[in-house]
């Protein structure tokens, strides 16, 4: 009896997976259908394919970066963000100011970057963007990845549940006689994954298809000229910073945050 109870377990939760795995992909099927009727010669703004290729943070390296090298703003090695000039017209750039403060104030790098990345000006490009069929929207991008990852959550729960059960002690038929009946919502969930990495998998990230057409499209390599510079940040991240000292001012509070999920994992 508890063999049959583990394996209607196993059903449920590989049926569960792949009806949500499912419903996200017909959600986002209209950002399909939209990417056909939209013009195919739409120039991206450098924002705008910040945002595509790295979502509200992306656009925070690129407003970062700009304001330090026109000296209203110093990245500090360190992690620390310095006002040297607080007067801008720039919507972004004043969002910067605001988590900082007046002119000489600090600030932790990180710490400014996430907070100016919720401003109205950042949501705005967001919203243009989904409008236009070339970004995800939130809802759609968070519906994926959850059930992305409860197919794959089940896919390990049926072996589990299999294992369990041929370790039962049993009456009646041998536990094998069931692993036929386990192999089959281990092979629906699998099947699912196969189709979500076709289906979903596009719209796990900030661009849509029609989004990441037109990223593709931008020339990335440095020109020797700022705007081309900052389009390579804006594509590739701050990896694609030159100087060393720079490249570690936007990335230390990162991988400080990195490192002490690692910890805590570890303990």
């Amino acid at each position: 009896m508890l063999r049959i109870l583990l394996l209607a377990l196993a059903w449920a939760a590989a049926g569960a997976a792949c009806v949500r795995l499912c419903r996200a992909a017909v959600a986002a099927a209209p950002h399909q259908a939209r990417r056909s009727t939209r013009p195919r010669d739409r120039e991206l703004t450098l924002l705008e394919a910040a945002f595509l290729a790295g979502g509200p943070g992306r656009v925070m390296d690129i407003t970062l970066v700009a304001m330090h090298r026109r000296r209203a703003l110093l990245l500090a090695h360190t992690g620390w963000a310095t006002v040297v000039d607080a007067d801008t017209d720039n919507v972004l750039e004043r969002s910067v100011i605001r988590a900082i403060g007046p002119a000489g104030h600090q600030a932790r790098t990180d710490a400014v970057r996430r907070a100016a990345g919720s401003a109205d000006a950042v949501r705005a490009i967001a919203a243009s963007l989904e409008g236009a069929g070339l970004a995800v929207p939130d809802t759609s991008r968070a519906r994926s990845a959850a059930a992305v990852r409860q197919v794959r959550a089940a896919a390990l729960a049926v072996p589990v549940l299999t294992v369990a059960a041929l370790a039962l002690p049993g009456g009646g038929a041998p536990g094998s006689a069931l692993l036929p009946w386990f192999a089959l919502p281990l092979l629906l969930t699998l099947t699912a994954l196969l189709i979500g990495r076709a289906e979903v998998r596009p719209y796990l990230g900030w661009a849509s298809p029609e989004g990441r057409r037109l990223l593709a499209g931008l020339i990335t390599t440095a020109d020797g000229t700022e705007r081309g510079r900052l389009t390579a940040i804006a594509v590739a991240g701050p990896d694609a910073i030159e100087d060393p000292l720079l490249r570690r001012a936007l990335t230390s509070g990162r991988r400080e945050r990195a490192d002490t999920r690692t910890a805590h994992r570890g303990h």
